[in-house]
């Protein structure tokens, strides 16, 4: 398949080097991290075949562009794993379920209650789901009790982020921590 006349280039990932920069002049950084100044992009290219290295444009959107001489294979493996160590420790909050029912008894509210503290302390959203079933239905505000009894309990180490609301026949509020 042949590309069209005005078709664009295909989009280059990371910072160009050696003869991908299209510049007059540049201002270069030494191998040592020295500052020799505004100079020309042949001269650049110059000292980083001096060097046996590779010449890499670090900032493209001063003025001029700043370049530095550097190993473009290890500079692109240090940028990898710098990547690697942010995406690592990037804390990932998940939304855990708590199931109850309308009338449901003290030791297992207790129960409950101590998982829900548990998900907060481990930064978790908590999604408290109460579910109706039969006639159950016609009296909901059973279930709104429950929840409520909740929040309050939970009002000193977490927030909610979603107010008690029906869907269906289950009655659902969402906590998030502090």
């Amino acid at each position: 398949m042949r590309r069209g006349q005005f078709a664009t280039p295909p989009k280059q990932e990371g910072p160009r080097v050696n003869d991908q920069i299209r510049v007059k002049e540049v201002r270069l950084i030494g191998a040592n991290g020295e500052n020799h100044g505004v100079v020309t992009v042949a001269q650049a290219r110059d000292l980083a075949d001096e060097a046996g290295l590779d010449l890499v444009e670090i900032s493209p959107g001063a003025e001029p562009p700043v370049c530095k001489i550097l190993d473009y294979g290890k500079f692109k493996y240090e940028q990898q794993k710098k990547a690697n160590l942010a995406r690592k420790n990037q804390k990932t909050q998940e939304v855990k379920e708590i199931k109850m029912r309308p009338g449901i008894d003290t030791h297992d509210y207790e129960t409950k209650m101590k998982k829900i503290h548990q998900f907060i302390e481990k930064g978790d959203k908590v999604k408290v789901t109460i579910r109706f079933r039969g006639r159950e239905m016609a009296h909901q505000e059973l279930g709104m009790d429950v929840l409520k009894k909740v929040a309050a309990e939970m009002e000193e180490e977490a927030k909610i982020e979603a107010r008690p609301k029906m869907e269906g026949r289950q009655m659902i509020m969402v906590i998030a921590p502090k």
